[in-house]
């Protein structure tokens, strides 16, 4: 007799998160509700610690989880919006040819060199992760996982690797950053430090949480690379190759006149986005409107008719019409948390035992209580103003530094960010990739317990130190 081995098949990524709209919708009517004052201080809401009252509950029923997937939508218009011009510019760009053509020569050269394999994830896994500590980089990378997945899949590594090197680099300086003006400029600025103090011990930091995570990248796009088999992503990952003409890689010799024009037109567009973000504090009505500029551009550059160029673009921005509806999903559970009244109840909970706990463990406890924050609100703004006004007067209470507690804030932020389905980042770099979540948690988590681990770890020399 034959038995089959038995294989559980998970759910798809809509169903998790309309799966979680409705649990957070359950738990508004079991957990307690209350609310924190708030005050505005340069058009930013924060909260005034001490202020906490029980408030009577908003629990959120049946018509609620139904309309939140449309209200998710609309409160992410610009993420969604955002995601929609980029999928249709880099549409019109791969229709140039430029990109196959650019893949194909570093493929050449990745196979002809051994240095170059050995630094190609190194290298742009340092420069993610510098942009991410340095000026805050998270819905810019959204675009690069368009390069770096075809680019990993034609070195003979899978799309989960060409997601890691721009998400998890970038990731993870976000998480370790010692300049990132959205975590720690406003977390600092919220518990009366100076700004970017501390920056020596944050330098250490981010190169630890930096080295491992290329070791586990490289590690990983190793064994893929020997056994390829053993991707999560594999048969999906088959198709995808038999699109990329491998055939070609050694009957390259250089780039076109006219593909060298368009890769300079892209990459123009580019360092027009970054110096905006950087000097003139663009976001993503700019960022967008210089991608819808950037298409149009390369179209013409690459000597495409006006037909080509839109009807390229359409079918670049209709293929991310599930990015879209997971974005919206995705918010849908903040809207519900918020809506239910439960938010600053969690935090006001989640709060009180760190005084009672001792000093070296507290930070730990912050780390723990950050990352559980994350989850329902994932803005390293949006968590910084919501938590560090009451975590801040809680650290001098358990004697340790505000630059600790800035730390472990960063920490929970960051760390979770990579994985958790409430991000609009996350889902958005998975679902261009076409990688379910369910096999990205699978293969993330044990990178995730690492990250847990050394956090929990770097939190205690500033306690030893009595870092100021």
């Amino acid at each position: 007799m034959q038995i089959r081995a038995l294989r559980i098949k998970t759910p798809n990524t809509y169903f998790i998160i309309f799966f979680l709209i409705a649990l957070v919708a359950l738990l508004t009517w079991i957990l307690p509700t209350g609310q924190y004052e708030r005050v505005t201080i340069d058009g930013r809401e924060i909260v005034q610690p001490g202020s906490f009252q029980p408030v009577p509950a908003n629990p959120q029923g049946i018509g609620a989880v139904l309309t939140a997937p449309l209200r998710g939508f609309v409160d992410a218009g610009l993420i969604i919006g955002f995601v929609l011009l980029v999928g249709g510019a880099f549409s019109v760009f791969q229709k140039t040819q430029a990109i196959d053509e650019m893949i194909r020569g570093i493929a050449k050269a990745h196979k002809n060199s051994a240095l170059i394999r050995s630094l190609l994830i190194p290298l742009f896994m340092v420069i993610f992760s510098l942009a991410g500590a340095v000026f805050g980089m998270s819905e810019e990378v959204i675009p690069f996982i368009l390069i770096f997945v075809p680019l990993a899949l034609t070195l003979g590594y899978d799309s989960i690797t060409g997601v890691s090197i721009p998400f998890i680099g970038a990731g993870v300086g976000f998480a370790g950053a010692f300049l990132n003006p959205f975590t720690i400029g406003i977390a600092q600025g919220l518990t009366g430090l100076p700004l970017f103090s501390g920056i020596g011990y944050r330098f250490v930091v981010w190169l630890i949480v930096t080295a491992s995570a290329i070791i586990f990248v490289m590690r990983y796009a190793n064994r893929i690379k020997i056994n390829p088999e053993k991707s999560f992503m594999y048969e999906k990952d088959q198709l995808r190759r038999a699109d990329l003409h491998l055939d070609e890689i050694d009957n390259f010799t250089r780039l076109s006149g006219t593909h060298l024009a368009v890769l300079f037109t892209f990459l123009a567009g580019l360092v027009v986005m970054v110096t905006g973000v950087l000097y003139f504090g663009w976001f993503i009505e700019e960022m967008s409107a210089v991608f819808l500029a950037t298409g149009i551009a390369v179209g013409i550059v690459g000597r495409m008719k006006i037909g080509e160029i839109t009807n390229a673009f359409v079918s670049g921005a209709k293929d991310l019409v599930g990015t879209a509806l997971i974005i919206g999903l995705a918010r849908g559970i903040l809207l519900i948390s918020r809506e239910g009244l439960i938010l600053d109840a969690l935090l006001n909970f989640l709060a009180e035992p760190i005084d009672a706990l001792p000093a070296v463990v507290s930070a730990q406890f912050m780390f723990i209580i950050q990352t559980i924050i994350n989850f329902f609100v994932p803005s390293g703004s949006g968590q910084a103003a919501l938590t560090m006004p009451i975590i801040g007067p809680l650290a001098d209470l358990t004697g340790i530094s505000r630059q600790t507690a800035v730390l472990a804030f960063q920490f929970g932020d960051g760390f979770s960010n990579m994985i958790i389905p409430t991000s609009a980042v996350t889902m958005s770099v998975l679902s261009l990739a076409d990688i379910p979540w369910e096999k990205w948690a699978r293969w993330i988590l044990p990178l995730e317990v690492i990250f847990l681990l050394l956090g929990m770890l770097l939190l205690i020399p500033p306690f030893l130190i009595h870092w100021q």
